[in-house]
């Protein structure tokens, strides 16, 4: 059953905080026959209750005669489930969420508190449109962390660095299920063909906002790797700001590229496509799954201009290659408050501490790849953050420390159709509830040619 399903990954991330789209992913692949219409359920679940977290334990807080803190950690997630249903899933009938809730309850072992999981899902149902949020004037952080469900520290820093109406908007924003892009392969396909094959599919797509390669994917039922065009190498699933960003590194045949947080790949195979497969790119990630991940998608995708090495960005890197790169790419592990509606458990999973560990780590990279950075070249800094302590914040200590280098106004340099995303410091800087895409930032450096 996909509430079961549903349930097993949340209780495991709260043991163990994890990716709960890897998890559900492992999940499927122990039971084959589960059906396409099950499997979107269940993620649907998991991702609805992590989405709306707070606000689901507001409203079962609201409804006990006793101390939130008494409800065993998957009890918990059983309420979660039913209530995110009741208030999310108008398809789901009260009644079945609740008997399912209770189903749940007795499964588990726990029948003694299946009269009190019946007794607060029902107590909600008949409550549903009596909920009483924080009032918003008496204490408007409060109203805004519960009523999006976001901790109250996230809540006041975008307040403080964008004010309190963007704050809102993004909160919201934050909170839209995200559509899935993709990005046209274009050593195989054009944008406008993939549309077309896509459509004899049963899929609709369109072209993106920005992005010449992107198409947004409307009506896919089941996994995009079931399509025919996937698997011919036609395209790649990633988000617009992130295949923007592999432009802005301006990249040409014949150059050596270094990618050096190259992860599953996206923007390494990107570069390979933009350079027409005649630059030597190397792909440097520190998880060697992720980089046996990344050359099955680059010969799915007809590429082999990528070499992938293992190692770490931040511990000596420069002593990993002897000669030094035209251009190096660096998407630096960050807060990723950006992309939290792709990824709502990184609501949860992070803190201001991590934001300030996270920016010295990017510095740490950052300044490992210099030495690495032939004169003359370019080096993009890349993140899929809003924090500005991880953006302008590193660009700032980076160029205190390192005299050699310096900015680019990439308003001087972007594509005409890019120009609507660079700032007025010459960043490349995307917002949820403006662009309609993921949160990203980027920042280009040259190495000046003095000795």
């Amino acid at each position: 059953m996909p509430r079961d399903l549903a349930l097993q990954v949340l209780n495991r991330l709260d043991l163990s905080p994890a990716f709960p789209d890897r998890d559900l992913e492992r999940a499927f692949q122990q039971k084959p026959n589960f059906a396409e219409r099950d499997r979107a359920f269940a993620m649907h679940l998991v991702q609805g209750v992590l989405r709306w977290r707070l606000r689901l334990d507001w409203i079962i807080q609201e409804s006990l005669r006793f101390s939130f803190d008494k409800i065993d950690p998957p009890i918990l997630n059983i309420l979660r489930i039913g209530v995110h249903q009741i208030f999310f899933m108008d398809r789901v009938p009260d009644a079945a969420a609740v008997d399912e809730a209770v189903n749940q309850a007795k499964a588990i072992g726990r029948r003694h508190v299946v009269g009190t999981v019946n007794g607060i899902l029902r107590n909600i149902c008949r409550r549903k449109d009596q909920v009483c949020f924080p009032r918003r004037e008496a204490d408007p952080i409060g109203y805004l962390s519960v009523y999006y469900s976001y901790p109250v520290w996230l809540v006041e820093k975008w307040i403080k660095e964008l004010g309190t109406d963007a704050a809102e908007h993004l909160l919201e924003a934050g909170n839209e299920i995200p559509p899935l892009v993709v990005r046209t392969n274009t050593q195989r396909v054009d944008r406008v063909r993939l549309i077309r094959l896509l459509k004899e599919e049963g899929v609709m797509g369109r072209p993106t906002s920005y992005s010449p390669e992107g198409i947004r994917i409307d009506g896919l039922k089941g996994s995009v790797t079931r399509l025919k065009s996937f698997q011919g190498g036609l395209f790649q699933v990633q988000g617009e700001a992130a295949q923007i960003s592999s432009h802005l590194l301006f990249a040409g045949p014949g150059e050596a590229i270094l990618d050096l947080c190259a992860g599953l790949g996206g923007k390494s195979t990107h570069l390979a496509q933009l350079t027409g497969c005649r630059a030597r790119i190397v792909a440097l990630d520190i998880n060697h799954g992720r980089l046996v991940r990344l050359s099955q998608s680059s010969r799915r995708l007809g590429i082999s201009s990528i070499e992938p090495v293992a190692g770490d960005a931040g511990n000596h890197s420069s002593h990993l290659f002897r000669g030094t790169f035209d251009k190096i790419l660096i998407d630096g592990p960050c807060s990723g408050l950006g992309v939290i509606s792709r990824h709502p458990d990184g609501k949860w999973s992070r803190d201001e501490n991590d934001i300030r560990r996270l920016a010295q780590l990017q510095k740490d990279i950052l300044n490992q790849a210099v030495p690495l950075l032939r004169k003359g070249g370019t080096m993009l800094y890349v993140t899929c953050t809003l924090s500005k302590e991880e953006n302008e914040g590193v660009v700032k200590d980076f160029l205190r420390e390192n005299s050699g280098m310096a900015v680019e106004d990439l308003r001087d340099l972007a594509p005409a159709w890019c120009t609507g995303l660079i700032d007025d410091h010459g960043f490349f800087k995307t917002f949820p509830h403006i662009h309609k895409m993921e949160g990203f930032f980027g920042a280009l450096f040259t190495k000046r040619n003095t000795r």
